[in-house]
């Protein structure tokens, strides 16, 4: 992920250009790692550690949205469609 990635996703949704510490924008960058180590798994199958790094991050945003449904369930709603995950 590069700086370029970054700054479309803290557009997209973030509040401002410069929120990168909001709890969608974090399960953004999150879920856009995600998805790339995904991908790099695939074709390095024998990568644990990688595999660790890559639970751990899913982990961790499974805890954020955790906790954005508990402070405001219509943007935590929204950010799951957005996204796409949760089936």
């Amino acid at each position: 992920m590069n700086l370029k990635n970054k700054q479309e996703i803290v557009k997209a949704y973030g509040k401002n250009e410069k929120d990168t510490g909001s709890t969608a924008v974090q399960v953004a960058m999150m879920s856009q790692k995600i998805s790339e180590l995904t991908e790099h798994l695939k074709s390095n199958k024998k990568d644990f550690a990688t595999k660790r790094g890559l639970l751990m991050m899913v982990g961790k945003r499974k805890r954020l949205l955790s906790y954005l449904k508990s402070q405001n369930l219509d943007e935590y709603r929204e950010l799951i469609k957005k996204l796409g995950i949760r089936g």
